[in-house]
């Protein structure tokens, strides 16, 4: 009984031969065979492929009983024959088929109908979607980072406590913290409590420096700003997260100004200026006992520890002029035409100052806060909220209403919002 492996040899042999036909690819030409001859294979078109069917022709066949086989069909690759007397004849190259497996009639199963598509085999998978990026990291590295800066916080706390409170038992400290208690007292001309706007000018300066420090940061990480802006009398465009800070710059500024006329003219500048040397051995007794977690006892209603004036008057007489300067140096109001003043002062010195001084401020707001509620938060939110020494939830919730604006102005600083406020005084543009 004749089977499938013995048929498609036959078939192979009584097909008649055919010419290779052509196809538009050249032939690649490569280096020629003997020394100073023409490249070979001669210039000429690559014959088109020809697959070779065998499944149809064995259907056909009579008294052929279908067996489980395995045949393998190549599709045929064309192939320039080297021969000398015969230059540039193609030859196409026989299709390999693959003997048929014997087996017992008994054994064989049915024949398998499935087709495989060659060109879904060959598609790529679908590339996964990338992660999304906040700034320079995904939410997996941020939170990755955030938990091994705030492990990394607490056991460098836990040393910094340990190291205070072995400071304190050495010789000549205890008696030094009692002589300079943390504080000293103020001229008698210096009165307590907190005037309406000193209450105000404190609420403005935080709701702007927050979203300061917000629009800075988009100004330093934006690759394509959101939309631009342009002045009404002609100048620089610039993007409208750049207008945005400028503009609170310019505001935080005039808010500082005021504050610093009043204090000067209400004599609570007394509060806030060291007036006495011994602000120093002071504010180092009050930075030992912070550390070693024995607070120093707060009063701020009648006057600040040393370490607290001294850090009121670094932020307000020293970080903020520095912060203005430099972002004056970085804005468009620097005259471009001062090529002695800009030699003198570089730009790249005051973006080198500029952005730690944003951070300095950051990480001042965070302990401030901190203290605040871990002082007594209900009396120290009354001395700047409610304007009382008094303690009740007053200046609670006058804080949290405070709170409350400047995280919806948080949100709501988007170009929606932005762009009819700086069409005020200038155009906005998409691009």
């Amino acid at each position: 009984m004749a089977t499938a492996a013995a048929v498609v040899p036959a078939i192979a042999q009584d097909a008649p031969p055919t010419a290779p036909t052509l196809g538009a690819t050249p032939l690649r030409r490569g280096l020629p065979r003997v020394a100073g001859g023409e490249p070979w294979p001669p210039a000429g078109l690559a014959p088109a492929a020809v697959p070779v069917i065998v499944a149809s022709a064995v259907a056909e066949l009579p008294n052929v009983e279908p067996v489980a086989a395995t045949v393998v069909v190549e599709t045929i690759v064309p192939a320039v024959v080297a021969e000398p007397e015969a230059p540039g004849v193609v030859e196409p190259v026989a299709a390999t088929v693959a003997p048929a497996a014997e087996a017992h009639p008994a054994q064989v199963p049915a024949p398998s109908a499935h087709v495989v598509d060659p060109v879904a085999a060959a598609k790529p998978a679908a590339p996964t979607a990338p992660a999304k990026l906040y700034g320079s990291r995904t939410l997996a590295q941020w939170i990755k980072r955030v938990a091994l800066l705030v492990v990394g916080a607490l056991a460098a706390a836990g040393i910094l406590v340990l190291a205070a409170r072995g400071v304190t038992t050495l010789p000549g400290v205890p008696d030094f913290l009692v002589q300079y208690p943390g504080e000293y007292h103020l001229p008698d001309t210096a009165e307590p409590g907190f005037p309406w706007w000193a209450q105000w000018a404190h609420f403005l300066n935080f709701f702007m420096m927050v979203l300061i420090i917000r629009s800075g940061y988009q100004v330093r990480t934006q690759t394509k700003p959101p939309a631009f802006w342009t002045p009404k009398r002609g100048g620089k465009k610039v993007s409208i997260n750049l207008w945005l800070h400028q503009s609170l710059d310019i505001l935080w500024l005039l808010n500082g100004l005021v504050f610093m006329v009043l204090i000067f003219a209400s004599g609570h500048w007394m509060r806030i200026v060291p007036t006495s040397w011994e602000v120093f051995p002071n504010a180092l007794s009050a930075l030992l006992q912070y550390m070693t977690l024995d607070w120093p006892v707060e009063n701020g209603w009648v006057n600040y520890n040393s370490l607290q004036q001294l850090m009121y008057f670094l932020v307000v007489f020293i970080a903020a002029p520095i912060a203005a300067v430099t972002g004056v140096r970085m804005s468009e109001v620097w005259p471009k035409n001062a090529k002695k003043l800009s030699k003198i002062y570089p730009v790249e010195a005051a973006r080198a100052v500029h952005f730690p001084t944003m951070l300095f401020f950051v990480l001042f707001i965070l302990i401030h806060v901190f203290l605040v509620f871990s002082t007594g938060a209900l009396r120290n939110l009354n001395h700047m909220y409610g304007g009382t020494d008094e303690v009740n939830w007053t200046g609670f919730w006058l804080f949290a209403t405070a709170i409350a604006v400047t995280v919806g102005a948080w949100f709501a600083a988007r170009p929606l919002v932005l762009a009819p406020i700086a069409r005020l005084f200038g155009s906005v543009s998409s691009r």
